[in-house]
């Protein structure tokens, strides 16, 4: 068998164990599924009113002033209320300050120039964890802002509201048998066909295998680049220290020899290693 053959068959086998808990999977699975998507937030959210009319995965939601982030799944309903759906594997990456800079950075998307504050619809963030990680044992662990006046809280009510789903609860209600689907690798032995169909279409379907191959070499391509580009990067700054420590060039001139460095990154790889010699 070549070479070729068998990555192919790697990615076949590996096709076989994902799951919606794979958040690759999970936002092929839900572009433009707008009955998946509904399905998954009526549940979560325990609304009946919920009618998606937008969907996008993977969205880059820009932020000019600071750091920007990739939505797993960024959906609008029809009463223009937003919602971002998070797959976390690692419980590392549903902290809550990750929770806040997606929540903010939904109101900064919603609120256009000139809208009034007060006609600002709300967001939510809904993380869908692996692992439960508040440790609570409950299906469903919702975050809301609150005014303490005195001994008693009161519910601000500022529209922002953030939610965590446990991912290992097993329940038998339709949180349990919705996060059962979540970690199904079995279309077959999944409870809710709007999730179902989809699974089976990019596991069983031939075209929809073919797609799902290819997402997964572009996957593998990309991390190749990447870590060549990680090497190239610590073998250049690796250079410019051999360079810096013998002092024949000029910053300026080492940074003609090595492009991939900036003069400001050179200017802290020389404070770093004068530290030391």
């Amino acid at each position: 068998m070549s070479t070729a053959a068998q990555t192919h068959q790697q990615d076949l086998e590996r096709l076989k164990s994902l799951r919606y808990m794979d958040d690759d999977f999970m936002t092929v699975c839900l572009a433009d599924n707008f009955e998946g998507v509904e399905l998954i937030l009526r549940i979560v959210l325990g609304r009946a009113d919920i009618t998606v009319k937008s969907v996008r995965t993977q969205e880059l939601m820009k932020n000019l002033q600071g750091r920007s982030a990739v939505l797993d799944v960024h959906a609008v309903d029809s009463a223009n209320q937003e919602f971002d759906v998070e797959i976390q594997r690692s419980d590392a990456g549903a902290g809550a300050k990750r929770a806040r800079h997606n929540s903010s950075l939904l109101d900064t998307h919603i609120l256009k120039p000139g809208t009034d504050t007060g006609d600002i619809p709300d967001s939510y963030v809904i993380f869908i964890t692996e692992n439960d990680v508040m440790k609570g044992n409950q299906p469903l662990y919702p975050v809301e802002r609150y005014v303490v006046i005195g001994e008693e809280k009161v519910l601000f009510g500022d529209g922002s509201h953030i939610l965590y789903v446990n991912g290992k609860y097993k329940g038998n209600d339709e949180i349990g048998k919705l996060m059962h689907d979540f970690r199904s690798t079995n279309p077959e032995d999944m409870n809710y066909e709007a999730l179902a169909k989809r699974a089976r279409y990019f596991k069983q379907n031939e075209k929809g295998v073919a797609v799902m191959c290819k997402i997964l070499e572009d996957m593998r391509n990309e991390a190749a680049k990447e870590a060549a580009q990680k090497a190239e990067l610590k073998s250049a700054r690796e250079t410019a220290e051999r360079l810096i420590i013998k002092g024949k060039m000029t910053l300026e001139e080492i940074a003609e020899c090595i492009p991939v460095l900036s003069l400001d990154e050179l200017k802290e790889i020389e404070m770093r290693v004068m530290q030391f010699v």
